[in-house]
């Protein structure tokens, strides 16, 4: 099914993703020697051969554990003293009115998070996170909206990308891309190479883009050169214009 894939020879390994709240059997817990971030978990899955599963029994290095609802945030970060501090807002005021707009589960819903490079993949995901490069993210974006007329629509906020990364394109069923330096975290942690589009899939668009990559040609004759681009436009131009003297 995820062979596809594989063809645009993507800069990392893509990932699937599950949300439980029962503990999946016959897969490994993460160590719990590892302390990572949410966004890290993504960088250990491309890396791991084995699935794994994170649960509220791992150390967190981030805001994870409150996005995914397994943990209260402290209320000093709640009022929004963290982001000042770290040059990201002006004041408190500002660093707290953002977090309206924060996508999380609820409390308790989600025990344990199931990684799987997609290669590998022994269940069916709720989310695709792939790393790609401008080119190779032309291509997945054009997958989607190729037969439905999707708009390209990108969404984070300045800290807290990771809830655009797993919650929004989950909860809300939407695709959704960013630039991973666009993100305070990621940037800081360097976990994804300089220019990389992070693109989320969520499980009801996983069918569409792989019939669309299946379907479509990858390489448009008008991306060789400005050249060949203005001669095929201008073609198809004409050839549209002489057939509607005549509907």
């Amino acid at each position: 099914m995820f062979e596809i894939f594989e063809k645009l020879n993507l800069i990392r390994e893509p990932v699937g993703v599950k949300f439980l709240f029962f503990k999946p059997e016959g897969v490994k817990a993460l160590s719990l020697t590892k302390k990572l971030s949410f966004c890290e978990l993504i960088v250990e899955a491309q890396e791991t051969e084995e699935p794994f599963y994170f649960s509220r029994e791992n150390e967190e290095t981030c805001v994870g554990k409150f996005l995914l609802g397994m943990e209260e945030m402290a209320p000093f970060a709640e009022s929004g003293q963290i982001g000042p501090k770290l040059g990201i807002f002006d004041e408190a005021r500002a660093n707290y009115v953002f977090y309206q707009y924060i996508p999380r589960f609820e409390r308790n819903v989600v025990n344990y998070v199931l990684y799987s490079k997609l290669k590998n993949i022994p269940f069916n995901p709720d989310l695709l996170i792939i790393s790609a490069t401008p080119a190779q993210a032309e291509i997945l974006m054009r997958a989607a909206s190729f037969s439905t007329g999707e708009l390209y629509v990108s969404k984070t906020t300045p800290v807290m990308g990771c809830a655009w990364i797993y919650i929004y394109p989950f909860k809300k069923k939407k695709i959704n891309f960013l630039i991973p330096e666009l993100a305070h975290g990621m940037k800081s942690r360097r976990l994804f190479p300089e220019g990389s589009i992070l693109i989320f899939i969520p499980y009801n668009w996983i069918p569409t883009v792989i019939k669309n990559l299946n379907t479509m040609k990858w390489e448009l004759p008008s991306y060789h050169s400005k050249e060949e681009y203005l001669q095929e436009f201008g073609k198809i131009l004409q050839e549209l214009a002489e057939k509607a003297k005549n509907p």
